[in-house]
């Protein structure tokens, strides 16, 4: 699942990183630690990648990141809101500058009609703040995930451009 360009864009990352002077943490549900997994394909990331948290569960992403569960709660995991507190979370527990997070429903089942099979919502925090985004996204799982994790790529490089 992570092919070449995937790790061109986490080669990209880290040298924004590394121009920066910052370290980057990461937070995923729906891709399962796929981002950390494209970033640690390159040779070098130990000088700027810090951690990943896998929170797939929504007791995972309380006790690890803190997410409130009143936010859990009112807007539910897949919610730019719990992307946002995800983020935040990893950057808080890592001690990063910057981080991202995703959550999302691959798929095939768990949709509703309010968020079919698809909506993955995104978030970056940074010194500004956190920033979130949600999107419908085509395809199967495989193909949900490997884009959530471009998404996700994109919008560090972006940011830190």
């Amino acid at each position: 699942m992570i092919d070449d360009a995937l790790v061109a864009l986490a080669e990209a990352l880290g040298r924004a990183a590394l121009a920066r002077d910052v370290r980057i943490a990461t937070a995923e549900s729906c891709t399962g630690g796929l981002i950390a997994g494209a970033i640690t394909a390159v040779a070098g990331s130990s000088d700027w990648f810090e951690c990943g948290f896998v929170t797939y569960s929504n007791e995972a992403k309380r006790r690890d990141l803190g997410v409130p569960e009143a936010t859990l709660e009112r807007f539910g995991a897949v919610s730019e809101e719990v992307a946002r507190a995800m983020a935040e979370g990893a950057c808080r527990v890592s001690g990063c500058r910057w981080a991202v997070a995703i959550t999302g429903i691959a798929g095939p089942s768990g949709g509703s009609p309010e968020k079919p099979v698809g909506t993955v919502c995104f978030a970056w925090a940074g010194p500004a703040g956190a920033e979130a985004l949600r999107r419908l996204l085509a395809g199967d799982r495989r193909d949900v995930r490997r884009e959530s994790v471009r998404i996700a790529l994109q919008g560090l490089i972006d940011r830190l451009a």
